[in-house]
């Protein structure tokens, strides 16, 4: 049965990855996974934002994608030893720092894809996101995270799971299994979503035979990270169900009709 994430979307879905940062965001300095960045995102008609979230040294969920400061700032501390306000302040001036409450409460239309990017996310995640498992989808490379991230929001009291899309483990199994013409339906057991590059290195992660697995089950499959209209055009034919991509707004267009 599908998840309410997807359900009343346009299909195939299209996942601004981080936000949407167009050229004038650039030039005034807008930051990736910021209110500026999920606002023009959300102006350019994505239903969909992938994030990231990591814990500040004060325990909030802040939607961040690496582990430091560095690529951003320069700055090589840990997000987890900075505090808080310390970090909104970094922000300001770069698009506005969002915690994933003030993401759900300030773009109430929106559907979140959020990556649990540190084991330490996973409890404070479940009473944030217990009210919102039917626009949430849980995601991260450690299923470990994944698993515990959901435990969390279901002894929160929701009253479904968030949707939920297949860690680095379960993707290399499916990947496996369905190359065997095996069934990976114990794999699959509670995903809803596999997303996945389209090659890793040499290997093509993309198989005909992981999409036709994926779909005998009622699996979504979406392409990471796609930012050309041909590739865009070529991977929905080929039969994947989402893109996820730095350029929204090219997607958006690219797919919206024949």
């Amino acid at each position: 049965m599908t998840h309410p994430y997807f359900a009343k979307t346009r299909h195939p879905r299209v996942l601004a990855h981080r936000g949407l940062v167009t050229a004038a965001g650039e030039d005034s300095g807008v930051w990736e996974n910021t209110a500026a960045a999920f606002a023009a995102a959300h102006a350019a008609g994505a239903e969909y934002i992938e994030t990231d979230c990591q814990v500040t040294a004060d325990g909030d969920v802040v939607l961040f994608h690496d582990s430091t400061l560095e690529r951003l700032t320069g700055d090589p501390r840990e997000v987890g030893h900075v505090r808080t306000r310390e970090l909104a302040r970094l922000f300001a001036d770069h698009g506005g720092l969002l915690t994933v409450a003030e993401a759900l409460d300030t773009f109430p239309d929106t559907r979140f894809n959020i990556d649990v990017k540190t084991p330490t996310a996973a409890e404070p995640l479940g009473p944030i996101l217990a009210d919102h498992t039917h626009r949430t989808l849980l995601t991260s490379f450690s299923d470990a995270n994944r698993r515990a991230a959901v435990s969390s929001v279901l002894r929160a009291g929701a009253g479904i799971r968030p949707a939920t899309s297949g860690g680095r483990a379960t993707i290399a199994r499916v990947r496996a299994l369905s190359a065997a013409r095996l069934s990976p339906a114990r794999v699959l057991t509670e995903i809803d979503a596999l997303q996945i590059p389209e090659r890793q290195g040499p290997v093509r992660v993309l198989a005909p035979s992981l999409l036709r697995a994926a779909h005998r089950f009622d699996v979504e499959v979406h392409v990471w990270t796609v930012n050309e209209a041909e590739d865009m055009r070529r991977l929905i034919a080929a039969g994947v169900d989402g893109i996820v991509s730095d350029r929204a707004d090219v997607a958006l267009a690219a797919l919206s009709g024949p």
